[in-house]
């Protein structure tokens, strides 16, 4: 199980002025009324005083802070920029049917990451499983504010520093607000070290797999198609049928992970009467792993909000992915 801070974020709208030492005091422990906040629906571990070496059949945890960005995803949201430096790519479903990324960034920031968009309930839950997450976003439904608040995260919107966003001249809003992660490890130093080497375990795949040359997802008003590319030793992504790139690349991971879930209706909607489903990221389920031109049945764990999730074969053993990008696309139950 992973460690981490228990103390709650910061109020939303603190002046920008004051939200350095704010995170800084929340990287810290927290303030004594950061203390006496509401505590996240499950707690996070608490860290320790001096915290011993994992035992040798814990799961696979790197530890260290990581930072997520919302990114858009519609079409004129294309091509992002920076995703291709994303350790994890999560692939949500969000209202009307449409998709929008996670993005996960812990052994490396790039200069510029977007178009960044707003946050669901679903990252919420999501981002409890990594160490001391900080949250890049823009804009949440009114009544999923408290929630961010009180989430085992630390959110930085722009109205928390205005001055690590900036809008782009090359598309219309809202497509085109980006950020600058390095403006963001002003406020949370930690993040400039970050050197973890996968968030996942890595390593030779298992015998066995099915020879697999393409997959494609469908959602709802979204497609994801990945084609193998032996050459790449990737997965070339295609979306709603079209080549994704990013910074001038096309994207290829190395492994793909569709993991089936329960995706129900959420508690919150937008300003047009939509609802956006909330994707269970807590539990178990089946997974379908993509990697070396081959798809491996697989099953994924998570018994609470704290813990990493876990990726096995179905006979038990670890189900490790390949070195670099990975992708997880979550898809409803079979």
């Amino acid at each position: 199980m992973n460690k981490k801070h228990a103390a709650a974020a910061a109020a939303l709208l603190v002046p920008a002025v004051a939200v350095a030492a704010v995170l800084l005091a929340r990287s810290h422990g927290g303030t004594e009324e950061q203390a006496h906040r509401p505590q996240p629906r499950s707690s996070p571990v608490s860290p320790s005083a001096s915290p011993s070496p994992a035992p040798t059949d814990e799961p696979y945890a790197p530890e260290g802070p990581v930072l997520g960005v919302k990114l858009d995803n519609a079409a004129a949201a294309r091509p992002h920029t920076g995703l291709e430096q994303a350790d994890v790519v999560h692939v949500e479903r969000v209202e009307a049917g449409i998709s929008r990324f996670l993005a996960v960034y812990a052994s490396g920031l790039p200069d510029v990451v977007g178009p960044v968009r707003s946050a669901r309930e679903t990252d919420l839950e999501l981002l409890a499983q990594y160490d001391d997450p900080v949250l890049a976003y823009s804009g949440a439904q009114s009544k999923l504010k408290p929630y961010i608040n009180r989430a085992p995260l630390r959110p930085v919107p722009p109205e928390q520093l205005p001055g690590a966003y900036f809008r782009g001249t090359d598309r219309p809003i809202p497509h085109n607000l980006y950020l600058r992660p390095e403006r963001v490890t002003d406020a949370a130093p930690e993040l400039a070290g970050m050197d973890a080497a996968s968030l996942y375990e890595t390593g030779e795949a298992p015998a066995g797999g099915r020879k697999t040359g393409e997959r494609t997802v469908e959602m709802p008003a979204a497609s994801f198609t990945f084609d193998w590319s032996a050459e790449r030793r990737g997965w070339e992504v295609s979306m709603d049928g079209t080549p994704a790139t990013s910074g001038g690349t096309r994207l290829a991971p190395p492994t793909v992970v569709i993991q089936e879930t329960t995706i129900r209706k959420g508690g919150f909607g937008d300003r047009w009467g939509n609802n956006s489903p909330f994707t269970e990221t807590v539990g178990s389920g089946d997974a379908t792993v993509l990697r070396d031109g081959r798809a491996y049945a697989a099953e994924w764990d998570r018994p609470t909000e704290a813990d990493r999730t876990v990726f096995t074969t179905p006979d038990g053993e670890p189900m490790p992915v390949a070195e670099g990008q990975v992708w997880v696309v979550y898809v409803p139950r079979g």
